[in-house]
């Protein structure tokens, strides 16, 4: 027989606060009480006894913790892809070049959740109904979280419940007073550190945030500054690709901070800094029970953990770019009478069917098939191609570093001028946190990730081991 939870009549009220209750009601919406503590009356005679144990199927696999893995999966999720469109059943459908060209269809990875088969249903464990707590801890009332004197003062020091600003959040991240879940600390992310700001948002439809990114700065050998910014963008429809973005973003970041005071010339370093990024997201993927690199695995192409990069270098009047995939960097210039300019190209469907001169970039990036990229950081690319590309502006400007959570409501470079605040180079954190809002305010489909780095035109006379003759 399987169990049954207490399902409340209407009219009802809840036995701790005496709220009305709705027919169907699990929880009390005023207290948080839980209404399956209150059995109710059994219509009939039980055929089993109450107490028999109940024998739980063993979980199979394990998270990135080592516990057993959920019964649900990241697909039972609702969302969409990073075009807007409702996830796909399947992750498998074929690419081919139109009718008209000779392209071959290139290697891609879907930035979207793969597709799963439903449970047909789930059975009850076998030996009979759930053991009831003793009728003491069923008539304990949950605290009413509206009421503050029922609330243990929390520790010095510790978190706050975002819900009921009351209860102590605990380490398992729900309050222990309300049991709110609190946002988890990727859902929004800002730093700002002296002209660099960065700002990355979960947006409106992702149930975590798979971007990441690092600022930092340093200085040359002659004392010059340099400043960084490295912006990545975890493909969802791999294995854990918040995890692949972020160990990008680090990896990037500190080679570009050991290299950069050496005297490697920041072109070089952008280079260096992307081959190590991707060698920090192949570390991921590790064969479960085996310990092996998934290299050295014939299964290695099904899933590795996967991400794009985008990075951006200013030191010593050179504005260096650096990138994988389909993550972009955009020239504002300060004077929005001069024009503004894309600095990368993407590694994807939309850009090699542009290129091949089989579509215009309006029928193209209209296509579903857009962005499907073509190039990524993960053990199961065929082949890392980092692009890197120096400029001297001659003007002051920004440099706006972003995912495709944000271009996609500013895809043209005029489209992300005006975007961009006028005071941007001043206040870079307040620009990235606008142009964050500009794709909320969109629809925030996909995570949201954009670094401002302010470009400053070095004074006449100034020279560095970069731009003397």
């Amino acid at each position: 027989m399987s169990s049954q939870m207490h399902q409340p009549a209407a009219g009802s009220t809840c036995p701790s606060c005496e709220e009305p209750l709705e027919t169907g009601d699990l929880f009390c919406g005023a207290c948080g009480y839980d209404l399956s503590a209150a059995p109710a009356t059994p219509a009939d005679r039980p055929t089993i006894a109450i107490g028999t144990a109940v024998e739980w199927p063993t979980a199979t696999g394990t998270d990135t913790a080592g516990t057993p893995a959920p019964a649900h999966l990241p697909g039972d999720l609702p969302g969409t892809d990073s075009g807007g469109g409702p996830l796909s059943a399947s992750a498998d459908d074929p690419l081919s070049a139109s009718a008209g060209g000779q392209l071959p269809a290139p290697a891609v990875r879907y930035d979207s959740p793969p597709g799963h088969a439903a449970p047909a249903g789930a059975s009850s464990p076998a030996g009979g109904d759930f053991e009831l707590p003793a009728p003491e801890a069923r008539s304990a009332a949950a605290p009413d979280p509206r009421a503050g004197a029922h609330v243990t003062p929390p520790p010095a020091g510790a978190k706050l419940c975002v819900a009921c600003r009351a209860g102590h959040v605990d380490t398992d991240g729900y309050c222990e007073n309300c049991g709110h879940a609190q946002p988890r600390e990727r859902d929004h992310m800002e730093q700002e550190l002296g002209s660099v700001a960065a700002v990355s948002d979960r947006g409106l439809r992702h149930h975590r945030n798979e971007d990441s990114f690092a600022v930092s700065s340093t200085a040359l050998p002659d004392g010059t500054p340099a400043i960084v910014a490295i912006v990545c963008d975890g493909v969802s429809s791999a294995t854990r690709p918040d995890e692949a973005s972020e160990a990008a973003a680090s990896a990037a970041n500190e080679l570009l901070l050991e290299s950069l005071p050496r005297g490697t010339h920041p072109q070089q370093a952008m280079h260096e800094a992307i081959i190590a990024a991707s060698e920090a997201v192949n570390s991921l993927a590790i064969v479960p029970d085996q310990g092996q690199a998934m290299e050295h695995d014939p299964h290695r192409h099904q899933n590795a953990p996967a991400c794009t990069i985008v990075g951006a270098v200013a030191a010593a009047g050179l504005l260096v770019v650096g990138w994988v995939g389909d993550s972009r960097a955009y020239w504002v210039p300060d004077d929005r009478s001069g024009p503004p300019a894309r600095l990368t190209e993407d590694d994807s469907w939309a850009a090699q069917m542009v290129a091949a001169g089989l579509m215009n970039e309006a029928e193209a990036y209209a296509d579903e098939r857009a962005h499907a990229i073509t190039g990524w950081l993960g053990a199961d690319a065929y082949e890392l191609e980092p692009h890197t590309a120096s400029f001297k502006p001659d003007r002051p400007g920004v440099v706006v570093v972003c995912t495709d959570g944000l271009w996609n409501y500013a895809e043209g470079a005029e489209e992300m001028a005006r975007a961009v605040p006028a005071d941007a180079a001043g206040r870079p954190l307040h620009s990235a946190q606008v142009l964050v809002g500009h794709a909320l305010d969109g629809g925030g489909h996909d995570n949201v990730t954009v670094a401002v780095l302010p470009f400053a035109v070095p004074e006449q006379g100034a020279g560095s081991a970069y731009n003397r003759a």
